[in-house]
């Protein structure tokens, strides 16, 4: 085996389905509980992240303000657009690095969950490689009971739901932190790569098995929680967009949902 498989991909193989046994014998449960730890685990990166998000859909105004008055020259536009960012804090470099460090951990969690839900002799052959012959009570929980609800975790949902899950539930978290803005253009753009992502994955479920489904629709759930405590609802307070109307108007979308409320004056 190489280190990947001996340092990330085995023990996890291993926790889950030993995870499965005292979850009432469900690798549909072990996948939830694990991608929960995964998600609490990882909340001190992807809070700098959201927040990061969060500080550059502040910083549209000023940034649109910028186009304006420097449009036609664009060095000048960039270094003025690179000193707004920086002095507030959206662009942040930690916050890539946070991204490129979660990676792995969604690499894994996709390789391990093809792997324990093997069902053919050759898969089952391929997924003994990877038990710790020392576990005693990992071999007799082999093969996994797959089934979980109505699904079949080792295969394609049947009857769509989880395609349609994924879907709904990926659009809200990316709809949550996408910026709002009045330019027809950039609006346009906002909204093909809202809709891009979620089209994607939803595919991906047509042919992956329900297993991953289940982790992604779970990851998105965590997330839409995470998202609402730091900054609400976000962009998803408006979702069609601002109106004609509002152009110029300041943003309320930004404003947390925990900003207390002013008290009227004493007269």
């Amino acid at each position: 085996m190489d280190p990947w498989e001996i340092v990330i991909l085995r023990p996890m193989i291993n926790v889950l389905i030993v995870g499965s046994k005292y979850l009432f014998n469900s690798p549909g449960l072990a996948i939830i509980i694990f991608t929960v730890i995964i998600k609490l685990l990882t909340y001190p990166l992807t809070k700098k992240q959201l927040i990061a998000s969060k500080k550059m859909q502040e910083m549209q105004p000023k940034l649109q303000e910028l186009q304006k008055k420097y449009g036609k020259d664009k060095a000048r536009f960039q270094k003025e657009q690179a000193a707004l960012l920086k002095e507030s804090g959206a662009m942040n470099i930690g916050c890539l690095f946070n991204t490129v460090i979660q990676m792995p951990i969604w690499i894994a969690l996709y390789q391990s969950i093809t792997r324990i839900l093997a069902t053919g002799p050759e898969e089952l052959l391929n997924l003994s490689r990877y038990l710790y012959p020392s576990w005693h009570i990992v071999f007799p929980m082999v093969p996994l009971n797959s089934h979980f609800l109505w699904l079949n975790l080792g295969l394609p949902d049947p009857f769509y739901i989880m395609t349609l899950l994924v879907f709904a539930t990926m659009w809200v978290q990316q709809k949550m932190v996408t910026p709002t803005s009045t330019d027809p253009q950039q609006q346009a753009q906002s909204q093909m790569m809202l809709i891009l992502m979620p089209v994607m994955f939803a595919f991906m479920t047509l042919s992956f098995p329900s297993g991953l489904a289940l982790y992604w629709v779970a990851s998105n759930i965590i997330g839409i929680i995470m998202q609402y405590f730091i900054f609400g609802w976000g962009s998803l307070s408006n979702p069609f967009g601002p109106k004609p109307g509002d152009k110029g108007k300041p943003s309320t979308t930004s404003k947390s949902f925990s900003e207390p409320k002013k008290l009227p004056a004493a007269k």
